[in-house]
């Protein structure tokens, strides 16, 4: 999320660069569905940013329900939607095709309307803790508190590895925090608020009652990565996991297996019976 100001095309013509080099075919459905309609909405806003971005005052208040869907797929200027969108590309990728194109797309939309809700209770305690009344009328606006959660859910579900940030080498497990103050640092103008937000969701999901909720909410659909989990276990047994192992001492399994080798195994266990 970020604070209005002006910019050039710069940022969009590298966004499409982006997207070319990485060839649109090979980006899931649901990922390039948003990185579609966040570019759409830069060139084509729906309204202007005063009337899109989610403050306290505006949204709870005044009862502009709309700023809570409007405001994450609106951007400041090109870089702001260039920096979002590129990091939306590579961890649309890798989650979507974890977890399916469904079950990511529900994650997009639940995801960008919670998290406005939890931004608007973070900077309501702020005014009201710190008795400054300006955080009930910080308004906000893009994509980034969506990606922080989506951070989130990558480290949950690809463990392991490390980041640079701002020089420091830290696990992925804790990039996120980091991030979360650096960028406030380095660019005063983003929402601290907006970002934490986009984190509790993450964890909200990954540790709290969220996911259950979702999957109660869906009519039962399971995910891919459920699926997956079940036929591992499955075709697991007893089998043991080499040595790789998970954060805080849990088991690892190896990559799962694609379908073709799954049907290769089935039909060496039908040739040794």
């Amino acid at each position: 999320m970020h604070r209005r100001h002006k910019g050039s095309n710069i940022g969009l013509f590298l966004l499409l660069s982006q997207i070319f080099q990485v060839g649109v075919s090979n980006i899931p459905p649901v990922t390039l569905a948003a990185l579609a309609a966040n570019v759409f909405l830069f060139l084509q806003p729906v309204k202007r940013l005063d009337k899109t971005c989610i403050s306290v005052t505006e949204c709870l208040y005044r009862r502009d329900w709309h700023r809570l869907y409007l405001s994450p797929f609106h951007h400041v200027d090109d870089w702001h939607l260039y920096f979002n969108m590129v990091s939306l590309l590579w961890k649309g990728i890798k989650l979507e095709r974890r977890l399916g194109s469904f079950w990511f797309g529900y994650i997009i939309t639940i995801f960008s309307l919670l998290i406005g809700v939890v931004y608007m209770l973070l900077e309501l305690a702020l005014a009201e803790l710190l008795d400054v009344p300006s955080y009930k009328q910080s308004c906000a606006v893009g994509f980034s508190g969506v990606l922080f959660a989506l951070k989130v859910l990558n480290n949950y579900y690809h463990p392991g590895g490390s980041s640079n940030v701002m020089g420091f080498i830290i696990s992925n497990k804790y990039a996120c925090w980091l991030e979360l103050v650096a960028i406030h640092l380095l660019n005063p103008g983003t929402s601290f608020a907006g970002h934490l937000a986009g984190i509790l969701v993450g964890l909200m999901y990954t540790m709290g009652p969220l996911k259950m909720l979702m999957k109660a909410c869906s009519g039962g659909f399971r995910s891919q990565t459920d699926f997956s989990e079940q036929r591992n276990r499955y075709n697991s047994g007893a089998r043991h996991y080499g040595n790789e192992r998970r954060p805080y001492g849990f088991w690892l399994p190896p990559e799962e297996p694609s379908v073709e080798e799954l049907r290769r195994q089935r039909l060496n266990r039908f040739e040794r019976w």
